[in-house]
Parts: C-alpha cells; sequence; structure tokens
C-alpha cells in the first residue's frame, strides 16, 4: 500500500463496521490548552470530558496531528517526525475491550497483512481483563504479552480527568535490530509500537482516588508514518513515499545523494520532516511570529534552512520543498493545494527574513571571535540564540572551527531565566486560560444569545468578566447577554462593537470559549471593568450578508439532493458574508446540466418568497419530521429546526432570512472534488451576485467588441477562431517536423564512430527524444545522446541506442546526476531532466567520453 491506499484501507474498515468517517480537524485546535492538535482524540475531548453529548456511539478519523518535544532529534533515527496523521477508532459509551481489541488484531494481521508471530502486546499491570481478551478472543500466546506500569500502560488527560489502562500492541523488527525480550526489556529499535488502545472508564479527582465514568470510552491511536513503512517492506519512515520525494528534491537543491554520508543525510531527513511540517502548518492559517503556534512555525523553517545553510546551501530552499510536499500531501489534504500560493509566499518570507538575520549573527560572532577571547560568553551565544536564531549546537560548532569554547553553562543559566519569566507571565490571566473560562462559565452560566432578530442587533448587556488578549491592546470579553453569533455550524462569528462609559471595544471575532460560554474578541480604545454596563451592537449589514449565505446553503442543499439523489449529505460548509462554502459528498463530478439544474432549483425556490420558519424541538421529534442532521456538527437533546420553503428541513443553529426571496440571486462561483465521493461548492448571493453577473456581462461584452461582433455570437465565432488556430498548429507541426528532419540529417551527417552527441536548445523534452530517435535512423549513427535548454532554467537530456549499444536509462541517468536531476525510460531510448544549464558542456563532454567507452 501507499499512503493514500492506506488511508483508505483503514477508514474502509472502520465505516464497514458501524464508524461515522469523521474529517480531521485543523491543526490549531478548539481546546484551549494546547498550541496543536497533538493527537486523535483531541478533538473529541469534550465528549469524553462530558461536556457535550458525542454526536455518534463511534468514530473514525484520520487526524493532522503535530508534536515539538522531540524535534531536536528528528533525522537521527527512522521513526520520529513532527508532523503526522494519527489513525484512530473511538466509542463514546457503545463498545470497549472486547471489541476494540479484536477489531485492532483483525485490521493489523488481516487487512495489512502483518504477520501475528511478529506482534507483541503490553497491558497495564493491573488489567487482568484486557490480558484475557487478547489471550481468549485474539489467541495471542501469552508469552507474548506483557504487563506494565502506569508511565508505559496507563493513559491521562492530565492530573485530573477521564483516564484509563491502554494497552499497545509493538512489532518485533528481528535480531538485526537489537537485543530480544519483547517491549519490555528488548531493544527500542526492535520492538516498535503501532497502536495504543485507550479503555477510558475512569474519572481521577484532584485528590487522586478513582471513580467510574457514566460511559466506558475507547480511544485509540495508530502513526501512520509507523505502519506504512511495514507494509512497504521498509526500515524508515524517509524511505516511504510520504518521505522520499521531498528528501530526494533537498539532496537535488543541495548537490548531494542521499544515502552516501550519515551527516548529510541527516540534515535532509531534517528538512523533508521540516517542509512537511511548514507546509501543513500554514496551510491550516499559522503564520510566523515570535510566540505561539507563529513561534513554533518560526523554529521550523529556521531549522529547516540552517540544516541547508550547513551544507553550504545559501540559495532559498523553502519555496521548493514545500512544493515537493505539496505534491505528496494534496491529495489527502487538498487544501494544500487550495492554499498553495499562500504557503510558498509566507515561507519564502520567513526564509529571506532569516537570511538577514543569520547574516547579521554570524557577523556578531565573528566580532565575538575576533577579540581573540579563548571563551565565548554565555549570554552572548544565548543572544544569538534570543535574537538571530542560532542554536547554541551552530554556535559551538562554529566556536570549535575557531578554536573558541563556549561558556554553556552561561548560556542555560540565561535560558533558564528566561523561562522562568515567560512561566511568571503566563500565570495572570489571560486569553485562552481554561481555568478563568471555567470559572466564568460556573460563576454565570452559559451565554444567552439573543440577536436572531434585526430588531435585536443592539441590545443593553453588563460585562461578566475582561481577559488581556493575545496581543497588546485586545480583550477577550464576556456578557450577560448578547447579540452577537458565536462561530458554529459553518457559520462565522459576528462582528461589531460593545460600548461603555468608559471604553469602545471593536469585535472582530465571536467564539465559544468553552461549551455554552460566548467570547468576543476584540480591540480596546479606553478601558472596560466587570459590572459596567454596555451596549453591544452587532455589524448588521454583515449579519444580513451571512443570512442570506446561510439559507442559500439549505436550498443548495435540498436542490442537490433532489438532482443527484439522496446519498448527497452535507460534509462541512462556511458561511460568511463574502460567500459560501459547501461540501457535500457525492461519488462523481456532477455534469455542467446537473449544476444547472441545481442552480435553477435554489433559485426556484427563491422566487417563491416561502417563509422561512424555525422550530424548537427534541431530537426524536426532529428526526420524525424528517430533518437532516448536517455532518460534523453538535447537537444537543433540545435542537432548532430550520423549515427553508417546501424541500428543506434542517437541524441548524444559525441565523437565517425571515422569507426566502430576501436571499436574491444566487450564483455558483466554483464546483470540485476535495476527496473520495467528496465535492465542494462555493457560491454568492444577493448584491455579491448581482455583481459578478455584472462584471461577467462587461466580461463578454468586451470579448464580443474584440470579435467584433454582438455578445450572443461569442461561442460561435471563437469556435471558428478556434478552429483556425488548430489548422495553423497542424501547418506548424508539419513545417517542424520538416525542420527537424532536416536538422536530424545534418546530425547524423557529423557522427563520429556512430556517435552522435549535440547541444539542441529551446526544444521540449518530448520534441527533443523524437529527435534523437530520427536521427538514430539514419544510415550511420548508433548511438545519439542529445541536451539543451527549452526554457533556460531547465535541463533536458535524451539518448537513443541502438542495437548492442549501452543502456539509455543507465546513461541519462549518469548524465542528469551532472545537472542535479535524474531520468528514466528503456533500453534503447530514455529521457533525463535537472536544473542546472551551465553544466550543458559537461554533460556533453562527459556522454562522448562514456559513448566512446
Amino acid at each position: 500500500m501507499d499512503a493514500n491506499e492506506l488511508r483508505a484501507a483503514f477508514t474502509r474498515y472502520f465505516t464497514d463496521r458501524g464508524h461515522v468517517a469523521v474529517p480531521s480537524a485543523s491543526l490549531i485546535p478548539h481546546d484551549p490548552t494546547v498550541l496543536f492538535n497533538i493527537a486523535g482524540m483531541i478533538p473529541f475531548k469534550p465528549y469524553f470530558v462530558g461536556d457535550e453529548s458525542a454526536p455518534w456511539p463511534r468514530a473514525t478519523s484520520i487526524q493532522k496531528c503535530f508534536r515539538t518535544p522531540d524535534i531536536d532529534i528528528i533525522g537521527t533515527d527512522t521513526y520520529h517526525c513532527t508532523f503526522f496523521e494519527m489513525l484512530g477508532n473511538f466509542s463514546f459509551g457503545d463498545y470497549f475491550k472486547e471489541e476494540a481489541i479484536p477489531m485492532a488484531w483483525e485490521l493489523l494481521t488481516e487487512i495489512f497483512g502483518l504477520d501475528g508471530d511478529r506482534l507483541w502486546v503490553t497491558v497495564h499491570e493491573s488489567d487482568d481483563e484486557a490480558e484475557q481478551i487478547w489471550v481468549d478472543k485474539v489467541g495471542v500466546p501469552a508469552g507474548r504479552i506483557q504487563r506494565m506500569g502506569d508511565e508505559d500502560n496507563w493513559w491521562g488527560m492530565g492530573d485530573t480527568g477521564p483516564c484509563g489502562p491502554d494497552s499497545e500492541i509493538f512489532i518485533d523488527k528481528g535480531p538485526a535490530y537489537g537485543e530480544d525480550g519483547g517491549p519490555k526489556f528488548g531493544a527500542e529499535q526492535r520492538f516498535v509500537e503501532l497502536w495504543n488502545l485507550v479503555f477510558m472508564h475512569l474519572n481521577r479527582a484532584a485528590d487522586g482516588s478513582l471513580t467510574e465514568l457514566p460511559h466506558k470510552n475507547i480511544d485509540t491511536g495508530a502513526g501512520l508514518e509507523r505502519i506504512l513503512p511495514l507494509l512497504q517492506g521498509l526500515d524508515s519512515i524517509f524511505d516511504t513515499d510520504l518521505f522520499l520525494p521531498i528528501i530526494d528534491e533537498a539532496a537535488s537543491i543541495c548537490g548531494i545523494a542521499y544515502g552516501q554520508d550519515a551527516k548529510t543525510d541527516v540534515a535532509l531527513r531534517v528538512m523533508a520532516d521540516h517542509a512537511r511540517a511548514m507546509t501543513m502548518l500554514v496551510g491550516d492559517g499559522v503564520l510566523p511570529a515570535n510566540e505561539g503556534r507563529g513561534y513554533v512555525l518560526r523554529r521550523v523553517v529556521r531549522k529547516a534552512v540552517l540544516a541547508a545553510r550547513r551544507l553550504g546551501v545559501d540559495k532559498p530552499i523553502g519555496p521548493a520543498l514545500v512544493e515537493v510536499a505539496t505534491e505528496v500531501l494534496g491529495t489527502a489534504w487538498p487544501g494544500l493545494v487550495e492554499h498553495h500560493d499562500v504557503i510558498v509566499n509566507t515561507v519564502a518570507r520567513e526564509e529571506a527574513g532569516f537570511d538577514r538575520t543569520l547574516r547579521a549573527g554570524l557577523g556578531k560572532l565573528e566580532e565575538a571571535f575576533a577579540t581573540g577571547e579563548k571563551v565565548l560568553a554565555g549570554d552572548v551565544a544565548f543572544t544569538l540564540h534570543d535574537t538571530h536564531g542560532f542554536p547554541v549546537e551552530l554556535t559551538e560548532e562554529l566556536a570549535r572551527d575557531a578554536g573558541v569554547e563556549v561558556d554553556r553553562a552561561g548560556f542555560d543559566a540565561a535560558m533558564n531565566e528566561q523561562r522562568e519569566r515567560a512561566r511568571a507571565a503566563t500565570r495572570a490571566a489571560k486569553a485562552g486560560d481554561e481555568s478563568s473560562y471555567r470559572s466564568l462559565l460556573d460563576t454565570d452560566g452559559p451565554t444567552p444569545f439573543v440577536g436572531r432578530s434585526p430588531s435585536h442587533y443592539e441590545v443593553p448587556a453588563r460585562l461578566l468578566g475582561v481577559l488581556a488578549g493575545d496581543k497588546p491592546g485586545d480583550v477577550e470579553i464576556f456578557l450577560n447577554q448578547t447579540p452577537f453569533y458565536a462561530e458554529g455550524g459553518g457559520q462565522v462569528g459576528d462582528t461589531g462593537t460593545i460600548v461603555t462609559e468608559t471604553g469602545i471595544a471593536t469585535v472582530y471575532d465571536t467564539v465559544y470559549a468553552l461549551p455554552g460560554l460566548i467570547v468576543h474578541k476584540a480591540t480596546l480604545d479606553g478601558e472596560l471593568v466587570a459590572g459596567q454596563d454596555a451596549v453591544a451592537t452587532i455589524d448588521g449589514p454583515r449579519r444580513e450578508a451571512i443570512r442570506r449565505n446561510h439559507t442559500a446553503t439549505h436550498l443548495l442543499h435540498a436542490a442537490l439532493r433532489s438532482v443527484l439523489g439522496d446519498h448527497v449529505r452535507q460534509q462541512g460548509s462556511e458561511v460568511s458574508a463574502e460567500r459560501l462554502r459547501f461540501d457535500f459528498s457525492h461519488h462523481e463530478q456532477p455534469t455542467p446540466e446537473e449544476l444547472a439544474a441545481v442552480l435553477a432549483l435554489a433559485n426556484d425556490a427563491v422566487l417563491t418568497d416561502d417563509p422561512v420558519e424555525t422550530i424548537e424541538a427534541t431530537r426524536e421529534e426532529a428526526e420524525r419530521m424528517g430533518a437532516i442532521a448536517f455532518f460534523g456538527d453538535k447537537y444537543g437533546t433540545s435542537v432548532r429546526v430550520v423549515r427553508s420553503g417546501a424541500h428543506s428541513l434542517e437541524f441548524c443553529g444559525g441565523t437565517h432570512v425571515d422569507s426566502l426571496g430576501q436571499i436574491g440571486p444566487i450564483a455558483l462561483v466554483s464546483e470540485g472534488s476535495i476527496g473520495s465521493n467528496t465535492r465542494r461548492l462555493f457560491a454568492v448571493t444577493g448584491r455579491v451576485a448581482l455583481d459578478r453577473a455584472s462584471d461577467q456581462e462587461h466580461r463578454l461584452q468586451a470579448v464580443a467588441d474584440l470579435l467584433r461582433i454582438e455578445p450572443d455570437g461569442v461561442v460561435a465565432a471563437l469556435e471558428r477562431v478556434l478552429a483556425r488556430q488548430r489548422d495553423a498548429d497542424k501547418e506548424l507541426s508539419k513545417l517542424r517536423q520538416q525542420s527537424s528532419e532536416s536538422v536530424a540529417t545534418e546530425l547524423a551527417e557529423g557522427a563520429v564512430d556512430g556517435i552522435v552527441v549535440g547541444r539542441q536548445d529551446g526544444l521540449e523534452p518530448k520534441a527533443l527524444q523524437t529527435l534523437a530517435q530520427a536521427v538514430l535512423r539514419h544510415d550511420g549513427p548508433t548511438a545519439v545522446v542529445l541536451a539543451g535548454t527549452p526554457d533556460g532554467v531547465k535541463v533536458t537530456i535524451a539518448g537513443a541506442i541502438g542495437p548492442g549499444g549501452p543502456n539509455a536509462t543507465e546513461l541519462v541517468r549518469a548524465l542528469g546526476a551532472i545537472v542535479g536531476g535524474g531520468g528514466g525510460g528503456s533500453a534503447e531510448l530514455a529521457l533525463a531532466g535537472g536544473k542546472d544549464p551551465a553544466r550543458l558542456d559537461q554533460v556533453l563532454d562527459e556522454a562522448r567520453r562514456l559513448l566512446s567507452e
């Protein structure tokens, strides 16, 4: 299996067994206690801790994860990485050990085909039940089951809260990887963990006591990157299709070969791992900064750049590595393709900025060495690290080259002082402090949302709490009631103002700090104090645009189901003032006629101007009414159901127009695939749709003017133009063929001992290969190598070899290596590429030498 096949097989196994396939959450979690999603269970945490009821009894996901504890050892072994994909299955009070354990074993041995005799199991020292299931129900020999303590086989969310024993599955890679003895006593490189099954059924109190949770839950996690090399018969994650193409690109940039030198191999692996990480982080909206997530991203980019610089590379590396990382990951994570330009430009800017600080840092270091002191002061090393991003290890290495010792103790002391200052700063209540959120929720209860009607877009309120924001001048505001809609159900949060007699807060986002607790994120002019009376006002025109787009998503959903079939279900959405995005399940690309029918049905519904009704009901009542639940949304026992005209009835907590006519025209902007059986469309409504139609009309008129016809005749006129173009292309192709034959004849006449080696610029790879074949067809030549640059940037090398000659593929690969590339083909005909046109003459000389031999 390649990575995509592994993802598909894992998901299919669990969906076939009643699990709902839940799309990955962003790397940026809703949980304010963690910087990144670090495990598959993080998005499901509200269900495990009891804050919310799970919308499904069992689920499966492939979650994007990012961890940094091991960042400094990346590349030094075969299995650590920063960004990874966590395969998981989850039960929220549905099944427990007796079903989770056999499913894990069946998937690994029967679906993935791993040898059960090589698998070992660990269980918690107190878990007799799990061990018995492994022996009796699965058939694992007792000799391959080992009991271990809390440090290895107990999992919890922290010092308090849900927790429980776990059981881990390991694979024995064999004697070549170290001592025997199983996971408990054997070598870590030999016994590699594949899967962790957490049996979460206990709750730990502050005093350390354990009590049973109301429901027994299952939380499992298996690293895609760990399993993939085993299925591909490889020793290292870096040799799989998830890493090797990026390593090859890094090696090409650096002008070295992977697998030839242990030290340079580590650097190449660092570059590949960090390229994946920076691509995914920026793709999910993280931007470089000096704190928080942004600082982690900055560190990742800088470590990749430093790895290249230490190999002597002084040209940009980030954009090229991001390109290949996007190719590797883009099928599974199409957002990378969608945000390609943003990702590349962000990384390029960060690398350029670091190059400037790096040069400044090297200057500072050289100044310190010039003093003649044999010891570099610790505070100087710390300044280089803190201000210029110099890892102390790099400073030590450069110092050794200069015969200078670094005061590491002084550096460590300065670092510890900074960490203590950071700890002291975080002890104050601030944005993202869950304990502050929890205190507000416990004291004042959930925040009432009162702003559905336009008559309540401005309401009086009282400040319950004000916390410092992430940036100077930013605050988080909590009210006793609010007209601001908090982001949820695909609808963005409201913006507006909160005004008291001492200050004005401009709200730029509204979200849930905790389930039920609404936080208004704002910039502050003046001062706000808890207890003050305030006037809370949302941006009314913006909300009206959002309402139009939200109701339009319901109409489009109903129309898609009517045209394409009842299997169509919403898979996600984003409703903003500017546009709507709607993701839906469908097994193939809709035809233009089907999309036109969908749009017609939705606009026909608008023309009815039917009322939009909201119904409060229990979930069971809503389901009996035939209401459709949105994929992935969270619903309680009491729900809101929105009826939008005659054909749409859906669960929804968002805001909507009062009647369908208020939506105005609905216009489709684009539609495409975002994954297996999942499609995505973008649409606009109201004034935006009218402006778009007007702009398209003006463009059509401009095209008609160029063609000197009326707009109604544009299509026919363009068809005539294209027909003439095709005829011209055919004629040009004939002329090129004649010219090529002439060039081939000229080259063949210059053969020396049957060998033709020449340079031909301006030809695309296929054309150069065709020319080489044409030369070989003439009498005389027995071996032909042509090389050139089609565009002044890339290099193409074509080889055509007659009977009894050398292997064409081996020949062009050797030549391609000279220009930093590679190639392939057959023994008679092969093609190579490269990136260094300046070395073309060297390629031609080497071709003559090799063919002469």
